[in-house]
């Protein structure tokens, strides 16, 4: 294997089948010691967290192949906590997909004068952010996607219908275990002419209640690898 990429919680390795091979690592992003899937550094160790999100990935992937929906995903090794995926391009220098099902944090920021906290988005609102720290993650429509040759309009429609079904699938095996999704964040690449799902899909891109109260990120793994 040949080290690609050297990233904060996970590695990427170049397989020789053509494939690329991700190493889940226990190193969270975090703050003073302190468990933060929004920070853009290393702030803790949690020995047991890599292979925990790794099973959580496995768990969902599996699921949107039985629906059906293609993903980068190919197979994964829990012991080592290793995932197979299938080579993909990103999307300019990244970008982010999220979906959300009620209007709460940054949308609450950006539209509160419009919209309570907490009230539902009926059929999901997706947008799409680049990830650049130092411009604070900015907004793009799908017609600046285009106009940035990014992404083409069909492709950002193949990517927001993909997107509203991984996330009904997601949201409605959540409630089995009395959760409710309120939001969720992905990553989508292209491969071989087709914009498929790529990354993981783990709790710390996920915003989940239980009784009205925010799940812990570490506590929804265990709720979800655990039922």
């Amino acid at each position: 294997m040949k080290l690609i990429y050297e990233g904060k919680t996970k590695n990427v390795y170049k397989l020789e089948n053509g494939n690329v091979m991700l190493l889940f690592k226990d190193d969270c992003t975090g703050k003073d010691g302190v468990f933060d899937p929004g920070e853009n550094s290393v702030g803790l160790t949690i020995e047991g967290i890599g292979k925990a999100n790794l099973e959580t990935s496995v768990y969902y992937f599996e699921k949107l192949k039985e629906a059906g929906i293609k993903t980068h995903y190919v197979n994964a090794d829990l012991n080592n906590a290793t995932m197979e995926v299938l080579p993909a391009t990103v999307f300019g220098h990244g970008l982010e997909v999220i979906c959300r099902l009620v209007a709460t944090g940054s949308f609450i920021r950006r539209y509160g004068e419009y919209i309570e906290d907490g009230t539902p988005l009926p059929g999901g609102y997706v947008e799409c952010t680049f990830k650049n720290d130092a411009l604070g993650d900015p907004l793009v429509t799908s017609e600046g996607l285009a106009a940035l040759g990014v992404m083409s309009t069909e492709m950002f429609n193949s990517m927001k219908e993909q997107t509203l079904k991984i996330t009904n699938i997601i949201a409605e095996d959540l409630k089995t275990i009395g959760l409710d999704l309120y939001d969720i964040k992905f990553e989508f690449g292209f491969n071989n002419d087709e914009v498929i799902l790529i990354d993981e899909i783990a709790s710390g891109n996920m915003r989940v209640y239980k009784d009205g109260k925010i799940v812990d990120p570490v506590e929804l793994t265990k709720l979800i690898n655990n039922r």
